[in-house]
């Protein structure tokens, strides 16, 4: 079993709300978003993600408009 590496997972972490108590704790993140019909802050360009629209229907709107590799 891997262990998790927060300090690791911080550094790349394209959240950029500083409040988030699941900051690095990849598994926990994802699963507080899905829940809530939702992706992390990570599978968004930084123009969208700073927008706090986390919603899958923006995800695909994104990934038409600018592809895969934003």
């Amino acid at each position: 079993m891997r262990e998790c590496t927060v300090a690791k997972n911080k550094k790349n972490c394209g959240c950029s709300y500083m409040a988030c108590g699941n900051r690095g704790i990849c598994c926990e993140c994802l699963q507080s978003h899905l829940k809530k019909g939702q992706l992390p802050g990570c599978c968004f360009p930084p123009d969208v993600e700073k927008t706090y629209d986390r919603s899958i229907e923006t995800f695909v709107k994104t990934f038409q408009e600018k592809g895969p590799w934003w």
